[in-house]
């Protein structure tokens, strides 16, 4: 399937000319459009992108406001910015706020086409790394005394960050509107992530001023506190308090699954409100493809167990052994 690229600009006949000329691709990429920052954000909410490519002046938000938005909500993305010959300081402003590419105005539809399938390329040809620790990977970072920009993914809630390395020195780090020593916590403590590698970093400015591995440590001992105390406010893993109309309770669930499928079935059933995104961008796959109301959802993360999550506020998540039978357990809890 054809990676989608959302294109952004105010002209209607740039994004015509545009959308036509990179026809000749669409084994490659397919070209969505939009009129402003705005529109775009919306495309970007209610269908998946492989990357962007936006005008800076236009109007309702312009082209450096998208790309904060973008950084803020989508740091996965990588955006390219058509700028012209005489825009050095937006130009800085847009590497500084997360841009990976330029390309100056006029260009030609060929020239484009290429930094677009070069950007993809890298995302697929080994820029991209799914499932995997990131305290190992950025460990290497540091050894390597690299420079680059970090985009991650935690698979579990779907929350997006950045790390920013210079000379293997963790100088920034961004989670929403969160920057510094507290996003790298945020982010530190993300088991397991997808990442994408960017080999050159826009940042100057030291805001963590820490070694890696202590952060490391001590993200992962937050993260081990917070999951202990979610334990201590909900000892019975957040069973619900039964009453006449309430849904089944935890209890009830693992004893019709361990009746079905024994004793070692489940390995936990909680609720977790970090699954809320996670959960929202599966229903969407589903509206998309017109499978109805999204009830119940198996993810496979490729880690030690796998997941059966159930909508909600907040969701349900049954983590099982990855040997049960995912058609006999969906069938088992209506799914």
């Amino acid at each position: 399937m054809a990676k989608r690229v959302l294109i952004v600009d105010d002209d209607p006949q740039v994004l015509l000319a545009l959308t036509e000329g990179l026809s000749r691709w669409s084994d490659s990429f397919a070209v969505r459009t939009a009129a402003n920052g705005a529109e775009a954000l919306d495309v970007l909410r209610s269908h998946e992108t492989a990357l962007v490519v936006t005008d800076l002046k236009m109007p309702v938000m312009d082209g450096l406001e998208l790309l904060t938005a973008i950084m803020q909500n989508y740091a996965d993305i990588p955006v390219i910015v058509m700028t012209g010959f005489s825009a050095p300081d937006k130009e800085r402003l847009a590497r500084q706020g997360g841009a990976v590419d330029f390309i100056a105005k006029p260009f030609s539809i060929d020239q484009l086409a290429r930094q677009i399938e070069m950007r993809l390329s890298q995302q697929s040809e080994g820029g991209t790394l799914h499932h995997v620790s990131s305290a190992t990977f950025l460990q290497l970072i540091e050894m390597e005394q690299k420079t680059c920009t970090v985009r991650l993914e935690h698979i579990a809630s779907g929350g997006k960050g950045i790390l920013f390395f210079v000379q293997g020195e963790l100088f920034d780090a961004r989670v929403g509107d969160v920057q510094g020593l507290d996003a790298a916590y945020q982010i530190l403590a993300w088991e397991p992530v997808s990442l994408v590698l960017q080999n050159k970093c826009t940042i100057s400015e030291n805001r963590i001023r820490k070694n890696l591995c202590p952060l490391i440590l001590e993200a992962a001992r937050r993260r081990d506190e917070k999951a202990s105390q979610a334990m201590d406010d909900h000892p019975s893993h957040g069973l619900p308090v039964e009453t006449p109309d309430s849904a089944e309770s935890f209890a009830g669930i693992r004893t019709r699954i361990e009746k079905a499928l024994g004793s070692g079935a489940v390995e936990g059933i909680f609720e977790d409100p970090s699954w809320n995104e996670r959960v929202k961008r599966i229903s969407r796959h589903g509206d998309r493809l017109d499978l109805g109301q999204m009830t119940l959802a198996w993810v496979n993360y490729g880690d030690s167990r796998d997941y059966l999550v159930r909508p909600g506020e907040p969701p349900v998540v049954i983590a099982v052994n990855p040997k049960c039978p995912r058609e006999k357990l969906m069938q088992l809890l209506g799914g």
